[in-house]
This record gives C-alpha cells, sequence and structure tokens, in this order.
C-alpha cells in the first residue's frame, strides 16, 4: 500500500488545498470572533494570507520537494504563486457569479464555485509546477 506521500504530486497538492481551505476559514473565524466589529473584508483578507501562506509552504516542502536556495529565489517564488493564485481565483469567481447570474439559486452558485474552484486548482497545479516549483525533486 503506497503512502499518501508517496503518491503522485497532484494528489498531495488536492490535500494542500484542502488544509489551506480549512486555514483560510479557520483565520477567519478566529478574525471574526476576536475583533466582531471589523468588516468582513478583514476576515476575509487574514484568511486569504493565512490560507496562501499554508498552501506555499506545504507545497514547497510536501508536494513538490523543492529545497530552499536563496531569499531572492524564495521571494520570486512567492510572488509568482501569488499571482497565479489571483489568476485562479478570478476564474472561480467567474464560474461562481456566472452560474448565479444565469441561475439565480444558491444551488448553481455553489455548483459554479466547485466547478471554478476545481478548474482553477488544475490549472494552478500546472501553473506551480511549471514555473514556481521548477527546481522540484518529484
Amino acid at each position: 500500500m503506497r503512502l499518501v506521500s508517496d503518491r503522485h504530486p497532484f494528489v498531495r497538492y488536492a490535500i494542500s488545498a484542502v488544509v489551506s481551505v480549512a486555514a483560510n476559514l479557520v483565520a477567519q473565524q478566529i478574525t471574526v470572533v476576536g475583533a466582531p466589529a471589523a468588516p468582513l473584508m478583514v476576515s476575509i483578507l487574514i484568511g486569504t494570507i493565512a490560507g496562501f501562506a499554508v498552501k506555499y509552504v506545504i507545497d514547497k516542502i510536501w508536494t513538490f520537494r523543492e529545497a530552499y536556495t536563496s531569499p531572492a529565489a524564495e521571494a520570486h517564488r512567492i510572488t509568482l504563486s501569488g499571482l497565479f493564485s489571483v489568476l485562479t481565483t478570478l476564474i472561480f469567481w467567474g464560474f461562481e457569479l456566472g452560474f448565479y447570474a444565469l441561475w439565480p439559486t444558491d444551488f448553481a452558485k455553489y455548483s459554479g464555485a466547485v466547478l471554478g474552484l476545481s478548474i482553477g486548482y488544475i490549472i494552478k497545479f500546472q501553473l506551480d509546477r511549471r514555473h514556481v516549483f521548477r527546481d522540484a525533486t518529484v
């Protein structure tokens, strides 16, 4: 029986996506409880930062198993990963809002969100593998 850590990087990537979404939501909840008067966007921003940080670290160390090289190289990777995250978030939002515009129901909105998120993560995996973690050992 193969361990999860021995599986294809995409399987590990999917697992890291679930963990980062959980980190995002936990950080949002902590913000809402800790600063209830703060605007909603504050919790969303903090959650997004937490989720991105968790995802990047897990992907670097576990998903792609890329060694640390230098601060400049790391800053470049983080910047690229962040830009790709923005691009794939726009895909996700586009599907979610597009489905809701066509069929204004919660089911359509969440269906669009799941589809958009799935497409976005597939694209982001390819971008990360080819451009962010080029020196990966897997």
